[in-house]
Order: structure tokens, then sequence, then C-alpha cells
């Protein structure tokens, strides 16, 4: 368990040492986020009750935060598939799973950092975030690194790589965007609250039994 631990942690450490040094991901994250919901703010109708323009901004929040996660997720396995990275890393002593998490944990360190920006620029333009809406994100963001991860891998291997992971990412992420956005406007937040949690064990565990079939074929 420590041997495996020792690999995700250096290979998660790579990631964000290649991040640091190129600023290609993050960067690019920031802005189209940014970019999206100044926007938006634009087009929401002045005229809305302040309780329909709160759940339209909080809709629209979602909205920026999925497709800016599939920006990421587009150059997750980047590095790997431009210097053969990954051929190296499936012939190594250790599990193949290593590879999932270190890359999942990369992505949600690089959704973290996007939202350390965008969720202040939301509260400014739009209204202050609740705690709920705060937790709610952070729960949606491990769901869509772990199934964005394992699905960024097996569009790897495709010639039209851009156009399969939106196709296979967008169905799977709905479920977040219904739990996000329920969280941030219903009354009783708890159990959409649950429905993350439960949405983030169930594709973590079959995104890591899975991946190393996918990284095999």
């Amino acid at each position: 368990m420590t041997a495996y631990l020792a690999d995700v942690t250096a290979l998660a450490r790579k990631d964000l040492l290649l991040e640091l040094r190129s600023r290609e991901t993050v960067p690019a994250m920031l802005l189209f986020v940014v970019s999206a919901l100044v926007v938006f703010h634009f087009a929401v109708p002045e005229d809305l009750a302040p309780e329909t323009q709160e759940v339209v901004a909080k809709g629209l929040l979602w909205i920026a935060i999925l497709f800016t996660a599939l920006l990421g997720l587009a150059r997750a396995f980047t590095a790997e598939r431009e210097q053969g990275v990954l051929d190296g890393l499936v012939l190594a002593p250790c599990d193949r799973s290593v590879i999932w998490l270190s890359k999942t944990l990369s992505v949600v360190a690089f959704l973290v950092l996007m939202e350390i920006v965008a969720l202040p620029v939301f509260a400014l333009l739009y209204a202050p975030l609740d705690a709920t809406t705060v937790a709610a994100v952070a729960l949606a963001d491990v769901g869509i690194a772990a199934v964005g991860s394992l699905l960024s891998a097996m569009a790897l291997a495709s010639r039209t790589r851009e156009l399969i992971l939106p196709l296979l990412f967008l169905p799977l992420s709905v479920p977040v965007v219904v739990g996000g956005v329920g969280a941030s406007i219903a009354d009783g937040p708890a159990r959409f609250i649950g429905f993350l949690v439960l949405y983030d064990a169930i594709f973590a565990i079959i995104s890591w039994a899975a991946f190393e079939y996918v990284v095999t074929e």
C-alpha cells in the first residue's frame, strides 16, 4: 500500500510540475471560465425576479464549470501522448490504476485552482455563494475528474479524440449537473449532496477497476 501511494504521489507531482513549467492548461481554463461567466452575466435579463435570477445564475455557473473541466480533460494525457510516456507507464511494474488515480488527483487540483478564481468572480457578478454550493462544487470536482480521466484515456487512441471525449463525457456528467444545481437551489440540499457523494463513489470504483483494461486495449 505504501508503494502504491508513493507511485500515485510521484505521478501526480509530475503532472503538477509539468503544468507549473508549461502554464498551458490552468491559464486556458481560467480564461475560458471567466469569459463564460462574463458573457452569461450580460445574457441574463435584468427584469427577472431575484429568485429566478439566482436560479438561472447558478445553472449557468454549473455549465461554465462543466465545459471548463472538459477543456482541462482534453489536455489531461497530452504530455503522455506527445512524448510516448503512457507506453512506458503501462509497462512499468506497478498497478495500472496508479496512472488513473494520479491523473484524477492532478485534474482535481487543476479544477480547484480554476474555481479559486471562478467562484469569487461569480459572487462578484451575480450573488454570494453559500457553503452548500461550494461543497457541491468540491464533490462535483471529484466525480468529473474520476470519470473524465478514464474517458480521456479511452479517447487517447482515437484520431478524433477531440470529438470522442465530449461525446463520452457530457452524457455521463449530466448527473453531476443535476446534483450540483439541485444542491445550489433546493430548500433541502442534503439529498442532492448525498446524490453527488453516491455518484462519486460509484464512478470512482468503476473507473478504478476499468482503467487497466482501457489502457491495455
